[in-house]
Protein backbone atom coordinates (compact mmCIF):
# COMPACT_ATOMS: atom_id res chain seq x y z
CA UNK A 1 0.00 0.00 0.00
CA UNK A 2 1.82 3.38 -0.87
CA UNK A 3 1.98 6.22 1.86
CA UNK A 4 -0.06 9.00 1.04
CA UNK A 5 2.11 12.28 1.72
CA UNK A 6 1.15 15.69 2.44
CA UNK A 7 3.44 18.91 2.81
CA UNK A 8 3.05 21.22 5.66
CA UNK A 9 5.44 24.74 5.27
CA UNK A 10 6.12 27.45 7.45
CA UNK A 11 6.60 30.16 5.15
CA UNK A 12 8.23 32.65 8.91
CA UNK A 13 10.63 35.71 9.75
CA UNK A 14 13.71 33.98 9.39
CA UNK A 15 13.61 31.13 6.84
CA UNK A 16 11.33 28.64 5.07
CA UNK A 17 10.28 25.12 5.88
CA UNK A 18 9.20 22.21 4.38
CA UNK A 19 7.78 19.11 5.91
CA UNK A 20 6.88 16.16 3.93
CA UNK A 21 4.62 13.97 5.76
CA UNK A 22 2.59 10.88 5.62
CA UNK A 23 -0.76 11.26 6.14
CA UNK A 24 -2.54 8.93 8.23
CA UNK A 25 0.09 9.16 10.78
CA UNK A 26 1.98 12.52 11.30
CA UNK A 27 5.48 10.70 10.40
CA UNK A 28 7.83 12.48 8.53
CA UNK A 29 9.25 11.54 5.42
CA UNK A 30 11.28 14.34 3.98
CA UNK A 31 12.37 17.87 5.10
CA UNK A 32 13.73 21.37 3.72
CA UNK A 33 14.63 24.17 4.77
CA UNK A 34 16.28 27.76 3.57
CA UNK A 35 16.87 31.21 4.79
CA UNK A 36 14.87 34.32 4.18
CA UNK A 37 16.78 37.40 4.33
CA UNK A 38 16.32 39.43 7.45
CA UNK A 39 15.07 42.95 7.66
CA UNK A 40 11.92 44.05 8.59
CA UNK A 41 10.57 45.06 5.19
CA UNK A 42 10.82 41.67 2.15
CA UNK A 43 10.10 41.64 -1.26
CA UNK A 44 7.53 38.68 -1.05
CA UNK A 45 9.64 36.94 -4.47
CA UNK A 46 12.32 35.96 -1.44
CA UNK A 47 9.97 34.13 -0.08
CA UNK A 48 8.42 32.28 -3.56
CA UNK A 49 12.32 31.13 -3.65
CA UNK A 50 12.89 30.51 -0.73
CA UNK A 51 9.85 28.23 -0.64
CA UNK A 52 11.38 26.06 -3.89
CA UNK A 53 14.96 26.19 -2.41
CA UNK A 54 13.20 24.55 0.77
CA UNK A 55 11.45 22.40 -1.29
CA UNK A 56 13.93 20.88 -3.74
CA UNK A 57 15.83 19.71 -0.72
CA UNK A 58 12.82 18.40 1.04
CA UNK A 59 13.06 16.02 -2.62
CA UNK A 60 10.57 17.96 -4.01
CA UNK A 61 6.50 17.66 -4.02
CA UNK A 62 5.67 16.11 -7.31
CA UNK A 63 3.92 12.81 -4.77
CA UNK A 64 2.46 15.22 -2.23
CA UNK A 65 -1.19 14.82 -2.47
CA UNK A 66 -2.15 17.81 0.00
CA UNK A 67 0.14 20.97 1.20
CA UNK A 68 -0.77 23.98 3.48
CA UNK A 69 0.99 26.98 4.79
CA UNK A 70 1.80 28.26 7.81
CA UNK A 71 3.21 31.58 8.27
CA UNK A 72 4.41 34.69 10.12
CA UNK A 73 1.16 36.68 10.72
CA UNK A 74 0.60 40.63 9.92
CA UNK A 75 2.73 41.12 6.97
CA UNK A 76 0.94 43.66 4.20
CA UNK A 77 1.29 42.56 1.12
CA UNK A 78 -0.14 45.07 -1.62
CA UNK A 79 -1.15 43.56 -5.47
CA UNK A 80 -2.14 45.85 -7.96
CA UNK A 81 -4.75 44.85 -10.89
CA UNK A 82 -2.31 42.75 -12.29
CA UNK A 83 -1.55 40.91 -9.51
CA UNK A 84 1.91 42.65 -8.82
CA UNK A 85 3.74 43.37 -5.86
CA UNK A 86 3.51 46.77 -5.19
CA UNK A 87 5.44 47.49 -2.45
CA UNK A 88 7.92 45.02 -0.40
CA UNK A 89 5.76 43.93 2.31
CA UNK A 90 6.13 45.19 5.90
CA UNK A 91 6.54 42.20 8.32
CA UNK A 92 4.86 41.94 11.77
CA UNK A 93 8.17 43.35 13.54
CA UNK A 94 7.97 46.58 11.27
CA UNK A 95 6.97 49.25 13.81
CA UNK A 96 6.79 52.55 11.38
CA UNK A 97 3.29 52.56 11.88
CA UNK A 98 3.22 52.65 15.50
CA UNK A 99 1.56 56.97 14.85
CA UNK A 100 -0.84 55.49 12.57
CA UNK A 101 -1.88 52.33 15.38
CA UNK A 102 -2.70 55.26 17.52
CA UNK A 103 -4.53 57.61 15.02
CA UNK A 104 -6.67 54.72 14.45
CA UNK A 105 -7.21 53.97 17.75
CA UNK A 106 -8.21 57.89 18.59
CA UNK A 107 -10.42 57.93 15.12
CA UNK A 108 -12.65 55.63 15.76
CA UNK A 109 -12.70 56.63 19.86
CA UNK A 110 -14.23 59.97 18.27
CA UNK A 111 -16.68 58.32 15.55
CA UNK A 112 -17.80 56.39 18.46
CA UNK A 113 -18.68 59.65 20.89
CA UNK A 114 -20.18 61.66 18.04
CA UNK A 115 -17.10 63.11 15.82
CA UNK A 116 -14.19 65.75 16.49
CA UNK A 117 -14.09 66.43 19.55
CA UNK A 118 -11.70 69.88 20.53
CA UNK A 119 -11.29 68.99 24.25
CA UNK A 120 -10.59 65.40 24.01
CA UNK A 121 -11.68 63.61 27.20
CA UNK A 122 -8.74 61.63 29.03
CA UNK A 123 -9.89 58.23 28.46
CA UNK A 124 -10.02 58.94 24.84
CA UNK A 125 -7.46 56.43 24.05
CA UNK A 126 -8.85 54.01 26.20
CA UNK A 127 -12.36 54.32 24.89
CA UNK A 128 -10.76 53.93 21.44
CA UNK A 129 -8.81 50.67 22.07
CA UNK A 130 -12.10 48.81 23.89
CA UNK A 131 -13.89 50.16 20.52
CA UNK A 132 -11.65 48.28 18.40
CA UNK A 133 -11.75 45.19 21.07
CA UNK A 134 -15.25 45.10 20.63
CA UNK A 135 -15.18 45.35 16.63
CA UNK A 136 -12.55 43.08 16.09
CA UNK A 137 -11.16 41.64 19.18
CA UNK A 138 -7.63 43.23 19.09
CA UNK A 139 -6.98 47.29 19.52
CA UNK A 140 -4.76 48.17 16.52
CA UNK A 141 -0.67 48.36 17.76
CA UNK A 142 2.51 48.28 14.95
CA UNK A 143 2.31 44.43 14.14
CA UNK A 144 -1.43 44.77 12.76
CA UNK A 145 -1.71 45.01 9.01
CA UNK A 146 -4.54 47.80 9.33
CA UNK A 147 -2.06 50.17 10.54
CA UNK A 148 1.13 49.42 7.55
CA UNK A 149 -1.79 49.79 5.52
CA UNK A 150 -2.65 52.99 7.12
CA UNK A 151 1.18 53.99 6.81
CA UNK A 152 1.32 53.48 3.08
CA UNK A 153 -1.79 55.55 3.00
CA UNK A 154 -0.03 58.34 4.69
CA UNK A 155 3.40 58.22 3.45
CA UNK A 156 3.38 56.49 -0.23
CA UNK A 157 -0.46 57.73 -1.89
CA UNK A 158 0.79 56.73 -4.99
CA UNK A 159 1.51 53.57 -3.99
CA UNK A 160 -1.96 53.37 -2.00
CA UNK A 161 -3.84 54.59 -5.35
CA UNK A 162 -2.65 51.08 -7.07
CA UNK A 163 -3.79 48.92 -4.18
CA UNK A 164 -6.01 46.38 -6.13
CA UNK A 165 -5.88 43.77 -3.47
CA UNK A 166 -4.51 43.46 0.20
CA UNK A 167 -3.31 39.59 1.58
CA UNK A 168 -0.98 38.21 4.26
CA UNK A 169 2.30 36.21 3.62
CA UNK A 170 0.62 32.59 3.98
CA UNK A 171 -1.92 33.98 1.60
CA UNK A 172 0.33 35.06 -1.16
CA UNK A 173 2.50 32.07 -1.11
CA UNK A 174 -0.59 29.87 -1.42
CA UNK A 175 -1.57 31.80 -4.24
CA UNK A 176 1.30 31.79 -5.77
CA UNK A 177 1.45 27.59 -5.55
CA UNK A 178 -1.91 27.51 -6.88
CA UNK A 179 -0.46 28.80 -10.04
CA UNK A 180 -0.58 32.86 -9.89
CA UNK A 181 1.46 35.91 -9.63
CA UNK A 182 5.04 35.09 -10.78
CA UNK A 183 3.81 31.35 -10.99
CA UNK A 184 1.43 32.06 -13.66
CA UNK A 185 1.99 31.81 -17.79
CA UNK A 186 2.38 34.73 -19.48
CA UNK A 187 -1.39 36.33 -20.42
CA UNK A 188 -3.41 34.78 -17.80
CA UNK A 189 -5.61 36.68 -15.73
CA UNK A 190 -4.54 38.13 -12.59
CA UNK A 191 -6.55 35.66 -10.50
CA UNK A 192 -7.11 38.31 -7.13
CA UNK A 193 -10.05 36.57 -6.98
CA UNK A 194 -8.83 33.09 -6.11
CA UNK A 195 -6.84 34.96 -3.22
CA UNK A 196 -8.22 32.77 -0.02
CA UNK A 197 -6.93 33.17 4.24
CA UNK A 198 -7.91 31.16 7.37
CA UNK A 199 -9.59 32.88 10.15
CA UNK A 200 -6.53 32.60 12.52
CA UNK A 201 -4.44 34.79 9.88
CA UNK A 202 -7.45 37.13 9.08
CA UNK A 203 -8.21 37.83 12.95
CA UNK A 204 -4.82 39.54 13.14
CA UNK A 205 -5.41 42.13 10.43
CA UNK A 206 -7.52 44.52 12.04
CA UNK A 207 -10.23 44.79 9.65
CA UNK A 208 -11.58 41.14 10.59
CA UNK A 209 -14.21 40.36 13.52
CA UNK A 210 -13.72 36.56 13.57
CA UNK A 211 -16.78 36.35 15.88
CA UNK A 212 -18.66 37.56 13.24
CA UNK A 213 -16.47 35.37 10.41
CA UNK A 214 -16.94 38.85 8.55
CA UNK A 215 -14.88 41.66 7.37
CA UNK A 216 -14.77 45.23 8.72
CA UNK A 217 -14.23 47.13 5.06
CA UNK A 218 -15.42 50.19 7.43
CA UNK A 219 -12.34 49.86 9.59
CA UNK A 220 -10.00 48.70 6.74
CA UNK A 221 -11.71 52.42 4.99
CA UNK A 222 -9.92 54.62 7.42
CA UNK A 223 -6.50 53.39 6.90
CA UNK A 224 -7.18 53.56 2.86
CA UNK A 225 -7.90 56.83 0.43
CA UNK A 226 -11.50 57.39 0.65
CA UNK A 227 -13.87 55.11 -1.48
CA UNK A 228 -10.82 52.18 -2.11
CA UNK A 229 -11.93 50.04 0.76
CA UNK A 230 -15.47 48.76 -0.78
CA UNK A 231 -13.68 47.71 -3.96
CA UNK A 232 -10.24 46.38 -2.69
CA UNK A 233 -10.32 42.19 -3.29
CA UNK A 234 -9.44 40.44 0.65
CA UNK A 235 -8.71 37.18 0.46
CA UNK A 236 -11.64 34.54 1.07
CA UNK A 237 -12.05 33.21 4.36
CA UNK A 238 -12.16 29.62 4.39
CA UNK A 239 -13.32 27.26 7.07
CA UNK A 240 -10.88 24.85 9.48
CA UNK A 241 -10.01 22.10 6.38
CA UNK A 242 -12.20 23.84 3.26
CA UNK A 243 -10.21 23.14 0.19
CA UNK A 244 -8.42 26.54 -0.98
CA UNK A 245 -7.20 25.52 -4.66
CA UNK A 246 -5.19 22.79 -6.54
CA UNK A 247 -1.74 23.62 -6.22
CA UNK A 248 -0.21 24.16 -9.87
CA UNK A 249 1.24 20.64 -11.07
CA UNK A 250 5.26 22.07 -11.70
CA UNK A 251 4.77 22.94 -8.63
CA UNK A 252 3.19 20.04 -6.57
CA UNK A 253 1.20 16.96 -7.30
CA UNK A 254 2.44 16.16 -10.65
CA UNK A 255 2.20 12.64 -9.70
CA UNK A 256 -0.60 12.10 -7.65
CA UNK A 257 -4.07 11.51 -9.43
CA UNK A 258 -6.17 14.15 -9.35
CA UNK A 259 -3.28 16.69 -8.13
CA UNK A 260 -2.51 18.19 -4.85
CA UNK A 261 -4.64 20.42 -2.82
CA UNK A 262 -3.91 23.27 -0.79
CA UNK A 263 -5.50 23.68 2.81
CA UNK A 264 -6.58 26.87 4.52
CA UNK A 265 -3.29 27.86 6.22
CA UNK A 266 -3.04 30.11 8.89
CA UNK A 267 -0.92 32.09 11.82
CA UNK A 268 2.13 30.52 12.69
CA UNK A 269 0.53 30.56 16.21
CA UNK A 270 -2.57 28.87 15.51
CA UNK A 271 -0.07 26.32 13.46
CA UNK A 272 1.49 25.62 16.32
CA UNK A 273 -1.45 24.90 18.40
CA UNK A 274 -2.45 22.52 15.60
CA UNK A 275 0.76 20.89 15.23
CA UNK A 276 0.79 20.57 19.34
CA UNK A 277 -2.54 19.33 18.97
CA UNK A 278 -3.94 21.96 21.85
CA UNK A 279 -6.95 21.31 23.05
CA UNK A 280 -9.40 23.49 25.16
CA UNK A 281 -7.54 23.92 28.31
CA UNK A 282 -4.45 23.88 27.15
CA UNK A 283 -2.04 26.87 27.21
CA UNK A 284 1.10 26.85 25.33
CA UNK A 285 3.96 29.10 26.44
CA UNK A 286 6.12 29.78 23.93
CA UNK A 287 10.12 31.53 24.62
CA UNK A 288 11.45 32.59 21.22
CA UNK A 289 13.02 36.42 21.19
CA UNK A 290 9.79 37.39 22.07
CA UNK A 291 7.18 35.83 24.37
CA UNK A 292 3.31 34.29 23.41
CA UNK A 293 1.35 32.72 25.74
CA UNK A 294 -1.64 31.48 24.00
CA UNK A 295 -4.74 29.49 24.92
CA UNK A 296 -7.68 27.40 23.03
CA UNK A 297 -11.08 28.88 23.92
CA UNK A 298 -14.59 27.53 23.05
CA UNK A 299 -15.29 31.47 22.84
CA UNK A 300 -14.24 34.42 21.33
CA UNK A 301 -11.89 36.48 23.98
CA UNK A 302 -12.55 40.86 24.35
CA UNK A 303 -10.12 41.78 26.57
CA UNK A 304 -10.87 45.67 27.46
CA UNK A 305 -7.49 46.29 28.77
CA UNK A 306 -6.34 45.60 25.14
CA UNK A 307 -4.00 43.12 26.60
CA UNK A 308 -4.81 39.74 25.08
CA UNK A 309 -5.44 39.84 21.27
CA UNK A 310 -8.77 38.28 20.51
CA UNK A 311 -7.16 35.93 17.29
CA UNK A 312 -8.95 32.96 16.09
CA UNK A 313 -7.57 29.55 15.82
CA UNK A 314 -7.35 27.19 12.57
CA UNK A 315 -9.75 24.52 14.11
CA UNK A 316 -12.80 26.51 15.08
CA UNK A 317 -12.34 27.94 18.16
CA UNK A 318 -10.22 31.39 19.02
CA UNK A 319 -6.80 31.41 20.35
CA UNK A 320 -6.42 34.40 22.97
CA UNK A 321 -2.83 35.33 23.11
CA UNK A 322 -0.30 37.98 25.11
CA UNK A 323 3.12 38.51 23.39
CA UNK A 324 5.85 40.25 25.64
CA UNK A 325 8.56 41.48 23.52
CA UNK A 326 11.65 39.97 25.56
CA UNK A 327 11.80 36.77 26.35
CA UNK A 328 14.96 34.43 25.73
CA UNK A 329 16.89 37.48 24.88
CA UNK A 330 16.57 37.83 28.89
CA UNK A 331 18.52 35.15 29.84
CA UNK A 332 20.85 36.04 26.58
CA UNK A 333 21.86 39.59 28.87
CA UNK A 334 22.17 37.48 32.09
CA UNK A 335 24.46 35.49 30.32
CA UNK A 336 26.51 38.34 29.02
CA UNK A 337 26.20 40.20 32.03
CA UNK A 338 27.84 37.14 34.44
CA UNK A 339 30.07 36.04 31.43
CA UNK A 340 29.07 32.63 31.61
CA UNK A 341 26.77 30.10 29.32
CA UNK A 342 23.51 28.22 30.09
CA UNK A 343 24.79 25.77 32.21
CA UNK A 344 27.02 28.29 34.15
CA UNK A 345 23.94 30.22 34.61
CA UNK A 346 21.79 27.58 35.72
CA UNK A 347 24.71 26.30 38.10
CA UNK A 348 24.82 30.06 39.37
CA UNK A 349 20.90 30.22 39.81
CA UNK A 350 20.75 27.13 41.71
CA UNK A 351 23.19 28.25 44.64
CA UNK A 352 20.59 31.05 44.84
CA UNK A 353 17.26 30.68 47.16
CA UNK A 354 13.36 31.98 45.50
CA UNK A 355 13.50 35.42 45.28
CA UNK A 356 16.73 35.67 44.77
CA UNK A 357 17.79 36.57 48.51
CA UNK A 358 15.01 39.69 47.64
CA UNK A 359 16.51 41.10 44.30
CA UNK A 360 14.11 40.60 41.34
CA UNK A 361 14.61 41.86 38.12
CA UNK A 362 11.94 43.93 35.57
CA UNK A 363 13.05 42.54 32.31
CA UNK A 364 12.19 45.33 30.25
CA UNK A 365 15.15 45.32 28.19
CA UNK A 366 13.23 46.76 24.71
CA UNK A 367 10.33 48.36 26.23
CA UNK A 368 7.15 45.92 26.68
CA UNK A 369 4.26 45.36 25.08
CA UNK A 370 2.78 43.21 28.13
CA UNK A 371 2.26 44.69 29.63
CA UNK A 372 2.12 48.10 27.21
CA UNK A 373 5.09 49.96 28.21
CA UNK A 374 7.39 50.80 25.28
CA UNK A 375 9.90 53.38 26.65
CA UNK A 376 10.65 51.21 29.73
CA UNK A 377 13.87 49.88 30.43
CA UNK A 378 14.71 46.92 32.44
CA UNK A 379 16.04 47.64 36.13
CA UNK A 380 17.31 45.12 39.17
CA UNK A 381 15.63 46.23 42.52
CA UNK A 382 16.60 45.21 45.70
CA UNK A 383 19.69 45.15 45.81
CA UNK A 384 21.96 45.50 49.27
CA UNK A 385 25.73 44.60 49.44
CA UNK A 386 24.68 41.83 51.54
CA UNK A 387 22.23 39.93 48.37
CA UNK A 388 24.45 41.68 45.23
CA UNK A 389 26.53 38.57 44.29
CA UNK A 390 26.69 36.87 40.74
CA UNK A 391 24.13 33.80 42.12
CA UNK A 392 21.53 35.86 43.21
CA UNK A 393 22.04 38.04 39.66
CA UNK A 394 21.61 34.64 37.85
CA UNK A 395 18.49 33.54 39.57
CA UNK A 396 17.13 36.95 39.45
CA UNK A 397 17.59 36.97 35.74
CA UNK A 398 15.45 33.44 35.49
CA UNK A 399 12.94 34.26 37.73
CA UNK A 400 12.22 38.13 35.51
CA UNK A 401 11.45 35.83 32.11
CA UNK A 402 8.69 33.41 34.07
CA UNK A 403 7.44 36.01 35.72
CA UNK A 404 6.97 38.03 32.72
CA UNK A 405 5.18 35.38 31.10
CA UNK A 406 2.91 34.74 34.44
CA UNK A 407 1.91 37.73 33.75
CA UNK A 408 0.56 36.36 30.41
CA UNK A 409 -0.81 33.63 32.00
CA UNK A 410 -2.77 35.99 34.19
CA UNK A 411 -4.56 37.89 31.79
CA UNK A 412 -5.50 34.87 29.96
CA UNK A 413 -7.23 33.82 33.44
CA UNK A 414 -8.66 36.47 34.01
CA UNK A 415 -10.91 36.37 30.73
CA UNK A 416 -12.08 32.98 32.17
CA UNK A 417 -9.54 30.60 30.17
CA UNK A 418 -9.44 27.66 31.43
CA UNK A 419 -5.71 26.16 32.30
CA UNK A 420 -5.51 22.82 32.40
CA UNK A 421 -1.86 22.36 30.91
CA UNK A 422 0.76 24.22 30.18
CA UNK A 423 2.99 23.29 27.04
CA UNK A 424 6.49 24.92 27.11
CA UNK A 425 7.83 25.31 23.70
CA UNK A 426 10.89 28.02 21.95
CA UNK A 427 14.58 27.88 22.38
CA UNK A 428 14.09 29.57 25.60
CA UNK A 429 12.64 25.94 26.85
CA UNK A 430 16.01 24.57 26.58
CA UNK A 431 17.68 26.57 29.37
CA UNK A 432 18.14 24.41 32.32
CA UNK A 433 17.46 27.06 34.64
CA UNK A 434 13.80 27.72 33.18
CA UNK A 435 13.26 24.37 33.02
CA UNK A 436 13.80 23.94 36.81
CA UNK A 437 11.83 27.20 38.21
CA UNK A 438 8.96 27.16 35.58
CA UNK A 439 6.70 25.08 37.75
CA UNK A 440 7.13 26.85 40.96
CA UNK A 441 6.75 30.57 39.29
CA UNK A 442 3.40 29.21 36.92
CA UNK A 443 2.07 27.49 39.69
CA UNK A 444 1.45 23.97 38.16
CA UNK A 445 3.38 21.16 36.37
CA UNK A 446 4.84 22.36 32.88
CA UNK A 447 5.10 19.61 30.04
CA UNK A 448 8.03 19.98 27.65
CA UNK A 449 6.78 18.76 24.38
CA UNK A 450 10.18 17.18 22.17
CA UNK A 451 11.61 19.97 20.12
CA UNK A 452 10.35 20.33 16.60
CA UNK A 453 8.68 22.68 13.93
CA UNK A 454 5.55 22.48 14.87
CA UNK A 455 4.26 25.37 12.63
CA UNK A 456 5.29 22.87 9.84
CA UNK A 457 3.91 20.16 11.64
CA UNK A 458 0.69 21.94 11.72
CA UNK A 459 0.66 22.90 8.54
CA UNK A 460 1.11 19.33 7.61
CA UNK A 461 -1.82 17.93 9.81
CA UNK A 462 -4.34 20.30 8.46
CA UNK A 463 -3.19 19.43 5.25
CA UNK A 464 -3.82 15.90 5.78
CA UNK A 465 -7.36 17.32 7.80
CA UNK A 466 -8.64 18.61 4.44
CA UNK A 467 -7.37 16.02 2.77
CA UNK A 468 -9.63 13.20 4.29
CA UNK A 469 -12.67 15.92 4.73
CA UNK A 470 -13.28 14.22 8.20
CA UNK A 471 -14.70 16.21 11.08
CA UNK A 472 -11.82 16.38 12.94
CA UNK A 473 -8.15 16.41 11.97
CA UNK A 474 -6.35 13.22 12.43
CA UNK A 475 -4.79 12.51 16.08
CA UNK A 476 -0.63 12.62 15.44
CA UNK A 477 1.20 12.16 18.01
CA UNK A 478 2.91 14.36 20.35
CA UNK A 479 6.04 13.30 21.85
CA UNK A 480 5.87 14.92 25.41
CA UNK A 481 9.80 14.84 26.06
CA UNK A 482 9.27 14.99 30.16
CA UNK A 483 6.86 16.74 32.72
CA UNK A 484 8.53 19.26 34.80
CA UNK A 485 7.39 19.44 38.68
CA UNK A 486 8.12 21.52 41.22
CA UNK A 487 6.34 23.03 44.59
CA UNK A 488 4.64 26.14 43.79
CA UNK A 489 6.61 29.56 44.61
CA UNK A 490 4.14 32.08 44.92
CA UNK A 491 6.03 34.22 47.11
CA UNK A 492 8.60 34.79 44.14
CA UNK A 493 5.78 36.22 41.50
CA UNK A 494 4.22 38.55 44.32
CA UNK A 495 8.04 40.53 44.94
CA UNK A 496 7.87 40.87 40.94
CA UNK A 497 4.41 42.37 41.38
CA UNK A 498 5.90 44.77 44.33
CA UNK A 499 8.59 45.83 42.21
CA UNK A 500 6.35 45.63 39.15
CA UNK A 501 3.99 48.25 40.26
Amino acid sequence: MNEILVAGVDTSTQSCKVRVTEARTGRLVRFGKAPHPAGTSVDPMAWWKTFQEASAQAGGLDDVSALSVGGQQHGMVLLDRQGRVIRDALLWNDTRSAPDADDLIIRLAKSETGGPNKDPDPDLAMQGKQAWVRAVGSSPVASLTITKVAWVSRMEPDHAKAIAAICLPHDWLSWVIAGHGPAADPGTEPGLEDLFTDRSDASGTGYYDPAADSYRRDLLAMALPDGMAEQVILPKVLGPHQVGAKADPRIAGRDVPGGCIIAPGGGDNAMTALGLAMQVGDVSISLGTSGVAAAVSPVPAYDMSASVTGFADATGHWLPLACTINASRILDAGLAALGTDYDGLANLAEQSSPGAEGITLIPYFDGERTPNRPDAHARLEGLTLANTMRTNLARAFVEGLLCSQRDCLELLKRLGTTVSRILLVGGGAKSPAVRAYAPGILGMDVQLPRPDEYVAIGAARQAAWTLTGEEEPPAWPVDIETTLTGAPCEQVYQQYLRWRG
